[in-house]
């Protein structure tokens, strides 16, 4: 026996003849929503794919997963769990999980750590469709930056359809399924929120609350006997819920409350009344609903508490106020003197639509548009760069391929790495291109809305008064009732460069006194990058 034999027992590491990589695998396919079904994305296109690729690869198929409606954003699923409990509990048997493509595995940012500890047990991911050796670590990035670009598409499609619930809630459709006591429909491509059997017995019961003066539990007893079994804590919270009385609260709207187009199930002089509103106000005043002579419900803030100011009517006055409900504030003021106020304000930043104003605004605009966009444009061209570089690196290993310098493997290999990254700046390229083909249009809608706007605030309804409020202020108002005056944290940009360029035309320079900013404070905004708070009396 050999000395170095003899220590053999003493080596670290493991033998490579000891470490052949397995061939039993498991197969995971999944769809996010029953139309998928439908699609070239079906599971039994996908349960195809994996079974060929097992069979063309002498893969040993041990189990199958999913093959059921999942979505990837979220690692909590069923299916997935099982089949990741049994990779881990195989670990020494289990070496690959087909999948149709990596965003059938999943679609977060935890797919790469999930990745990584798979790989550490001896177990690869393994994309029919994305054929990556991860075996090396270039491999391996790109695996990860297919699981980024996923996670990537995720946000964009939330962001998307965020934007969509919001601007659905409102126009007053509620997108999602609707409270106890309704069902919901679509006749003629609308939507129809009802009041169902269980409704109607909801309905009764806000009117035992109201005119009864039952508790809840005595509510919930009668109820249960009427065939309705509910929760205490559910009840409270249906009483809670202005949907009941067709109004339309929820975290998207920001603060806002929206009439909906849903059935009403109560009055709204009803569901204040349940919820001991009505009762507390005993001053001779009433809560009142939108209407035009509160325009700035909901936009104005109180100074001390920060909840939004209320908006009530002295009946006796027939006076409209706003006012702060919570208790030792103190902070109310004459609708009248505020909305006109706020109506003066506008004026500084009403365009004056003259011949030399829209020369110079248009410019203007048209040049602080290609400075914005000047970034990407550099972005742009680096990337079309990039692109030409692949061509010619494509053409270069056809070129070597037909004259056999390289094998069909090595063409294989690397043309599909390059393939690979031009489709993904390509992608990149679509998302980042900024067109100006509308952009004339747009300017021009721009200026005719500004050159008008404050007749647009004083003669518009509700909504459209709310709408230029937050254009122009975005996080809205604070006011203090102390010193008559008010704070906001954000002016939007392009008016307040309209108010500092009306004043160098109109060489009037003196700022804008009601917002408590001189002409050189002013300047100072529109030039710099920021905007400090500003504190104004309306």
């Amino acid at each position: 026996m050999s000395g170095s034999s003899l220590f053999r027992t003493f080596a670290k590491g493991t033998d490579p003849a000891l470490t052949t990589k397995g061939t039993n695998c498991v197969i995971y396919t999944r769809v996010s929503s029953k139309e998928q079904a439908d699609k070239n994305l079906s599971l039994e296109t996908q349960q195809k794919a994996c079974n060929l690729y097992a069979q063309k690869h002498g893969y040993n198929i041990l189990e199958h997963f999913g093959g059921t409606y999942e979505s990837a954003q979220t690692d909590e699923r069923k299916e997935f769990t099982a089949m990741i409990s049994y990779v881990k509990r195989s670990k020494s048997k289990v070496s690959y999980i087909l999948v149709y493509s990596l965003e059938r595995f999943s679609r977060n940012d935890n797919s790469i750590w999930l990745t990584n500890q798979l790989r550490a047990l001896g177990i690869e991911i393994v994309s029919v469709t994305q054929p990556i050796d991860t075996s090396n670590p270039s491999g391996q990035l790109q695996q990860k930056m297919l699981f980024l670009f996923g996670e990537f598409d995720n946000q964009l499609r939330k962001q998307k359809c965020v934007a969509g619930m919001k601007e659905m809630l409102l126009r007053g459709y509620w997108p999602a399924h609707p409270p106890m006591g309704y069902d919901t429909m679509r006749s003629h491509g609308e939507q129809k929120i009802f009041i169902n059997e269980k409704g109607q017995l909801i309905r009764q019961a806000f009117h035992w609350k109201a005119h009864e003066g039952l508790s809840n539990e005595q509510i919930r007893m009668r109820l249960g006997r009427m065939g309705l079994r509910i929760h205490k804590q559910r009840l409270t919270e249906i009483f809670r819920n202005p949907f009941y009385c067709g109004l339309l609260t929820h975290n998207m709207l920001d603060g806002q409350v929206v009439e909906g187009k849903h059935e009403k199930m109560i009055s709204k002089t009803l569901f204040l009344q349940v919820n001991d509103l009505i009762a507390k106000h005993t001053q001779g005043y009433r809560v009142v609903e939108e209407n035009d002579a509160l325009p700035l419900k909901r936009f104005l803030h109180c100074a001390n508490c920060g909840k939004m100011l209320r908006g009530y009517e002295v009946k006796k006055k027939g006076i409209h106020y706003y006012k702060c409900c919570t208790q030792g504030c103190n902070n109310n003021k004459n609708a009248n003197q505020l909305n006109d106020r706020f109506a003066s304000v506008l004026d500084y930043f009403n365009l004056d639509y003259t011949s030399d104003v829209m020369e110079r605004f248009i410019d203007q605009m048209d040049a602080t548009y290609n400075q914005m966009t000047r970034d990407n444009t550099d972005e742009r061209q680096l990337a079309r760069k990039r692109l030409d570089e692949i061509d010619k690196k494509l053409d270069r290993y056809e070129e070597r391929f037909m004259d056999e310098e390289i094998t069909k493997e090595q063409y294989k290999k690397f043309g599909e790495k390059l393939v690979a990254e031009k489709q993904e700046i390509e992608k990149a390229l679509n998302m980042a291109t900024g067109q100006k083909s509308n952009l004339e249009k747009y300017m021009g809608l721009a200026i005719n809305f500004a050159s008008k706007l404050r007749f647009s605030w004083v003669n518009g309804d509700y909504t459209l008064k709310q709408n230029i409020q937050f254009l122009l202020f975005p996080k809205g108002i604070s006011y203090d009732r102390s010193t008559d005056k008010c704070r906001t944290t954000q002016i939007n940009s392009v008016f307040l460069y309209i108010a500092y360029l009306q004043q160098i035309i109109s060489k009037k320079r003196r700022g804008i006194p009601e917002l408590n900013l001189d002409y050189a404070s002013l300047s100072s905004l529109v030039a710099g990058a920021g905007l400090e708070p500003t504190t104004f009396g309306l």
